[in-house]
Protein backbone atom coordinates (compact mmCIF):
# COMPACT_ATOMS: atom_id res chain seq x y z
CA UNK A 1 0.00 0.00 0.00
CA UNK A 2 1.46 3.41 -0.64
CA UNK A 3 1.05 6.45 1.41
CA UNK A 4 -0.01 9.69 -0.76
CA UNK A 5 1.34 13.22 1.18
CA UNK A 6 -1.63 14.93 -0.73
CA UNK A 7 0.13 18.35 0.58
CA UNK A 8 2.38 17.87 -2.11
CA UNK A 9 -0.48 17.54 -4.99
CA UNK A 10 -2.05 20.97 -6.82
CA UNK A 11 -5.64 20.20 -7.73
CA UNK A 12 -8.47 22.13 -9.57
CA UNK A 13 -12.13 21.40 -8.79
CA UNK A 14 -14.23 22.62 -11.70
CA UNK A 15 -17.66 23.14 -10.73
CA UNK A 16 -20.53 25.33 -11.27
CA UNK A 17 -22.45 24.55 -8.20
CA UNK A 18 -20.81 26.51 -5.25
CA UNK A 19 -21.75 23.80 -3.08
CA UNK A 20 -20.06 20.56 -4.79
CA UNK A 21 -17.12 22.52 -4.85
CA UNK A 22 -17.31 23.26 -1.35
CA UNK A 23 -17.71 19.53 -0.40
CA UNK A 24 -14.52 18.92 -2.91
CA UNK A 25 -12.48 21.21 -1.41
CA UNK A 26 -13.44 20.16 2.12
CA UNK A 27 -12.90 16.21 1.19
CA UNK A 28 -9.43 17.24 -0.71
CA UNK A 29 -8.54 19.51 2.80
CA UNK A 30 -9.54 16.47 4.97
CA UNK A 31 -7.13 13.98 2.78
CA UNK A 32 -3.88 16.81 3.55
CA UNK A 33 -4.47 18.80 0.10
CA UNK A 34 -3.47 22.44 0.85
CA UNK A 35 -3.22 23.89 -2.44
CA UNK A 36 -6.55 23.44 -4.06
CA UNK A 37 -8.29 26.15 -6.65
CA UNK A 38 -11.45 26.58 -7.81
CA UNK A 39 -13.32 27.20 -10.96
CA UNK A 40 -17.04 27.93 -11.37
CA UNK A 41 -16.94 27.70 -14.87
CA UNK A 42 -14.80 25.81 -18.02
CA UNK A 43 -13.34 29.07 -19.47
CA UNK A 44 -11.96 29.90 -15.65
CA UNK A 45 -10.92 26.71 -15.25
CA UNK A 46 -8.97 26.94 -18.22
CA UNK A 47 -6.81 29.91 -17.10
CA UNK A 48 -6.16 28.95 -13.95
CA UNK A 49 -5.42 25.39 -15.63
CA UNK A 50 -2.16 27.63 -17.27
CA UNK A 51 -1.81 29.41 -14.62
CA UNK A 52 -1.52 27.01 -11.80
CA UNK A 53 -0.74 23.83 -13.61
CA UNK A 54 -2.00 21.70 -11.43
CA UNK A 55 -0.89 18.15 -10.78
CA UNK A 56 -4.84 16.82 -10.97
CA UNK A 57 -7.84 18.33 -12.74
CA UNK A 58 -11.59 17.48 -10.83
CA UNK A 59 -14.37 18.79 -13.06
CA UNK A 60 -18.05 18.51 -13.72
CA UNK A 61 -19.34 17.80 -16.87
CA UNK A 62 -21.95 19.94 -17.26
CA UNK A 63 -21.24 23.96 -16.91
CA UNK A 64 -21.85 27.15 -18.81
CA UNK A 65 -19.47 28.58 -21.40
CA UNK A 66 -17.64 24.92 -21.84
CA UNK A 67 -18.80 22.11 -20.32
CA UNK A 68 -16.05 19.17 -18.72
CA UNK A 69 -15.75 17.66 -21.93
CA UNK A 70 -15.07 20.65 -23.43
CA UNK A 71 -12.17 21.20 -20.63
CA UNK A 72 -10.41 17.76 -21.05
CA UNK A 73 -10.13 18.00 -24.80
CA UNK A 74 -8.26 21.79 -24.65
CA UNK A 75 -6.18 20.85 -21.74
CA UNK A 76 -5.27 17.14 -23.89
CA UNK A 77 -3.95 19.22 -26.57
CA UNK A 78 -0.82 18.30 -26.85
CA UNK A 79 0.24 21.80 -27.37
CA UNK A 80 -1.22 23.50 -25.37
CA UNK A 81 0.01 25.66 -21.99
CA UNK A 82 0.07 23.37 -19.27
CA UNK A 83 0.60 20.15 -18.38
CA UNK A 84 -1.33 17.74 -20.81
CA UNK A 85 -1.06 14.66 -19.43
CA UNK A 86 -2.35 16.17 -16.16
CA UNK A 87 -4.89 13.55 -15.12
CA UNK A 88 -8.73 14.48 -15.27
CA UNK A 89 -11.38 13.31 -12.75
CA UNK A 90 -14.86 13.78 -14.45
CA UNK A 91 -18.25 14.16 -12.04
CA UNK A 92 -21.42 13.91 -12.92
CA UNK A 93 -25.05 12.94 -12.02
CA UNK A 94 -25.37 11.09 -15.43
CA UNK A 95 -23.20 7.96 -15.74
CA UNK A 96 -24.70 5.85 -18.81
CA UNK A 97 -22.48 3.79 -20.85
CA UNK A 98 -22.67 6.36 -23.97
CA UNK A 99 -21.47 9.22 -21.43
CA UNK A 100 -18.78 7.24 -19.80
CA UNK A 101 -18.03 6.68 -23.57
CA UNK A 102 -17.47 10.41 -24.14
CA UNK A 103 -15.92 10.96 -21.49
CA UNK A 104 -12.88 8.63 -21.92
CA UNK A 105 -12.27 9.61 -25.08
CA UNK A 106 -12.20 13.30 -24.67
CA UNK A 107 -9.09 12.51 -22.61
CA UNK A 108 -10.51 11.75 -19.40
CA UNK A 109 -8.43 9.60 -17.19
CA UNK A 110 -11.11 8.52 -14.36
CA UNK A 111 -14.76 9.00 -14.17
CA UNK A 112 -16.72 9.57 -10.98
CA UNK A 113 -20.92 9.25 -10.45
CA UNK A 114 -22.36 11.86 -8.26
CA UNK A 115 -23.51 11.42 -5.08
CA UNK A 116 -20.09 11.18 -4.52
CA UNK A 117 -18.63 9.69 -1.38
CA UNK A 118 -15.11 10.14 0.31
CA UNK A 119 -14.39 6.67 -0.33
CA UNK A 120 -14.92 7.05 -4.12
CA UNK A 121 -13.14 10.58 -4.63
CA UNK A 122 -10.06 9.03 -2.55
CA UNK A 123 -10.08 5.69 -4.57
CA UNK A 124 -9.73 7.80 -7.92
CA UNK A 125 -7.11 10.04 -6.79
CA UNK A 126 -4.96 6.78 -5.70
CA UNK A 127 -5.78 5.11 -9.02
CA UNK A 128 -3.98 8.43 -10.86
CA UNK A 129 -1.29 8.75 -8.53
CA UNK A 130 -0.25 5.00 -7.89
CA UNK A 131 -1.24 3.61 -11.12
CA UNK A 132 -1.19 6.01 -13.81
CA UNK A 133 -1.98 4.45 -17.57
CA UNK A 134 0.61 5.29 -20.34
CA UNK A 135 -0.47 7.88 -22.96
CA UNK A 136 -1.55 7.48 -26.53
CA UNK A 137 -0.89 9.59 -29.42
CA UNK A 138 -2.78 8.50 -32.75
CA UNK A 139 -4.09 10.45 -35.76
CA UNK A 140 -7.46 11.19 -33.58
CA UNK A 141 -6.32 10.73 -29.98
CA UNK A 142 -4.13 12.05 -27.27
CA UNK A 143 -4.38 11.29 -23.58
CA UNK A 144 -4.70 8.17 -21.31
CA UNK A 145 -4.48 4.63 -22.70
CA UNK A 146 -8.45 3.64 -23.21
CA UNK A 147 -8.01 -0.19 -22.21
CA UNK A 148 -8.06 -0.69 -19.05
CA UNK A 149 -7.68 -4.33 -20.12
CA UNK A 150 -4.65 -5.39 -21.38
CA UNK A 151 -5.08 -8.87 -22.76
CA UNK A 152 -3.68 -9.47 -26.26
CA UNK A 153 -6.28 -12.13 -26.38
CA UNK A 154 -9.37 -9.54 -27.92
CA UNK A 155 -10.23 -10.34 -31.64
CA UNK A 156 -13.40 -9.10 -31.47
CA UNK A 157 -13.87 -5.92 -34.29
CA UNK A 158 -12.96 -3.28 -32.03
CA UNK A 159 -9.50 -4.72 -31.97
CA UNK A 160 -7.07 -2.28 -32.62
CA UNK A 161 -5.74 -2.55 -35.89
CA UNK A 162 -2.66 -1.17 -38.35
CA UNK A 163 0.03 0.68 -37.07
CA UNK A 164 0.10 0.82 -33.06
CA UNK A 165 0.29 4.13 -31.80
CA UNK A 166 2.91 5.65 -30.33
CA UNK A 167 2.74 5.07 -26.48
CA UNK A 168 4.27 7.99 -24.03
CA UNK A 169 4.82 7.06 -20.49
CA UNK A 170 2.83 9.66 -17.95
CA UNK A 171 4.83 11.45 -15.75
CA UNK A 172 4.70 9.77 -12.48
CA UNK A 173 2.87 11.62 -9.44
CA UNK A 174 3.96 9.03 -7.17
CA UNK A 175 7.71 10.49 -6.90
CA UNK A 176 6.08 13.63 -6.38
CA UNK A 177 3.58 12.50 -3.51
CA UNK A 178 5.11 9.77 -1.68
CA UNK A 179 4.94 10.13 1.97
CA UNK A 180 7.76 9.60 3.77
CA UNK A 181 8.07 5.85 5.24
Amino acid sequence: MYGIDFNKLRFLVCDDNAHMRRILRTLLHSFGAREVYEAEDGATALEMYTHYVPDIVITDWAMPIFDGIELAQMIRQPDSKGNPFAPIIMLTGHSEKRRVTVARDAGVTEFLAKPISAKGLYQRILNVVVSPRPFIKTKNYFGPDRRRNTSTAYVGPERRGGKEPDVIPQPSLLDKARAPG
